[in-house]
């Protein structure tokens, strides 16, 4: 099995993919304490706060939370395990603070420049995101890397979330590139890869995490080894 040799696009997803949501957001989080005094430990409620994060995620997603109660749910149950119990009023105001604080590290992953500038010479480069619309857009500005993509869109804009059919082929018709002559790269195997492939787009699955993934996808371990398939 491999890579067709007719792709002219390429399209990445953001978070978890090309900018290091996991390093920059506890940082973020780092400032939101402080400024909040929250007496407990950073590393222990950053264990328990991802795992539930990416559960509120996948609700967003399915459109069983809103964006408020994703914003308000994953702090509340975080702090649940503490049994710690704040006012929501408390509780809106680190979640502002955190939004706020998200976009000012700018931390990517290994080797994102590097494969960015490879691609970029051969092919049209794009974005297909699922994250609040007023932070991908600065988190691509302040890391440097939106200089390089064509055409931006993202769940706000569209209406929906991967892995709706329709965001990528919204995505698609603002390229102007056929699904067979695409590429989608992402590390979530439900929202980016399976997506993707069920409008006709070719995949590539971003494994960082070194899930167990029973299909047969093409998949990568490290930004670098993009570069065996393109």
């Amino acid at each position: 099995m491999s890579m067709p040799n007719n792709i002219t696009d390429v399209f990445f997803d953001l978070d978890h993919t090309l900018w290091d949501f996991d390093r920059n957001s506890a940082l973020a989080f780092a400032r939101v304490f402080q400024k909040h005094k929250i007496d407990l430990s950073l590393t222990d409620f950053l264990k328990e706060y991802e795992p539930i994060n990416l559960i509120y995620w996948k609700r967003f997603r399915e459109e069983t939370v809103s964006k408020e109660q994703l914003r308000r749910g994953r702090l509340t149950d975080t702090f649940d395990v503490f049994k710690i119990q704040f006012p929501l009023e408390t509780i809106d105001a680190l979640a502002i603070s955190y939004i706020e604080e998200l976009p000012v590290d700018n931390h990517l992953f290994l080797d994102t420049i590097e494969i960015l500038e490879y691609l970029s010479k051969k092919y049209n480069l794009h974005i297909i995101t699922n994250g609040f619309e007023e932070v991908q857009y600065l988190k691509l500005h302040n890391s440097g890397i939106k200089k390089y993509f064509s055409t931006i869109t993202t769940s706000e804009e569209v209406g929906l979330k991967k892995p709706h059919p329709v965001i990528f082929e919204i995505a698609l018709k603002k390229a102007s590139v056929a699904p067979q002559k695409s590429i989608m790269i992402g590390d979530s195997l439900e929202a980016d890869i399976i997506g993707a492939k069920n409008v006709g787009m070719n995949t590539l699955f971003f494994n960082y995490r070194n899930e167990i993934v029973a299909e047969n996808f093409f998949a990568i371990n490290e930004l670098s080894e993009i570069k065996n398939h393109l």
